[in-house]
């Protein structure tokens, strides 16, 4: 079941038009498995769509926290790359991402945050916020500040970040362990879009 948030009307068309929700048997960056799998990069992968998917969101950090308190959006790649551009651009914000070196989550390509910027930080999906607090590390690390937490679609349930959390939709999807995981025992095989490895939409 997708919920959308307020002033998130269209959204849910949006990514039944794109083919952005899947059916099957996948495998979570988190480890969990699932029955339904959002795709963020088809939804995102026309740029006016993206743009329009950008601008919502930040329309609903704006109302969270004001226009003023963002100085930089960082995002994880791979999936939180293009919504978090779209995101900055809508807020005037400068637009990094991290990504992983060696399994650790880390800025590269000269990107740097100075000590006391407020930073969003922005991901396509939030499972189990795994990927989402890693960035947050991160932007401690630099002696960022992070003010907030964005993404298109929360399908994590009660994941706490200590910071508000603005997301355009809510699924109401069920994530299995996978010695639990109804798919697995009626042997049906699955994919794995978001793997850690290959780092896909979900984390």
């Amino acid at each position: 079941m997708l919920e959308e948030n307020r002033d998130a009307s269209g959204v849910v068309g949006l990514m039944e038009q794109s083919g952005a929700l899947l059916a099957g048997h996948f495998v979570l960056s988190s480890g969990l498995h699932s029955a339904r799998y959002i795709q963020c990069a088809l939804l995102l992968e026309v740029p006016a769509r993206a743009e329009i998917i950008g601008r919502k969101l930040a329309g609903l950090v704006e109302q969270m926290l004001g226009l003023s308190v963002v100085d930089v959006v960082a995002s994880p790649a791979i999936g939180g790359i293009v919504i978090g551009h779209e995101v900055a651009r809508a807020l005037g914000a400068r637009s990094v991402f991290a990504e992983r070196t060696n399994g650790v989550m880390a800025l590269r390509r000269g990107f740097a945050i100075a000590r006391g910027e407020r930073v969003l930080v922005v991901e396509d999906v939030i499972t189990t916020g795994g990927s989402t607090r890693e960035v947050m590390e991160v932007v401690s690390a630099e002696g960022g500040k992070v003010v907030g937490v964005g993404a298109i679609v929360n399908r994590g349930g009660g994941v706490d970040f200590k910071v508000p959390l603005a997301f355009l939709v809510k699924a109401q999807i069920d994530n299995f362990n996978p010695e639990v995981c109804p798919m697995c025992k009626a042997a049906l095989p699955f994919n794995k879009p978001g793997s850690r490895q290959s780092r896909g939409q979900e984390g």
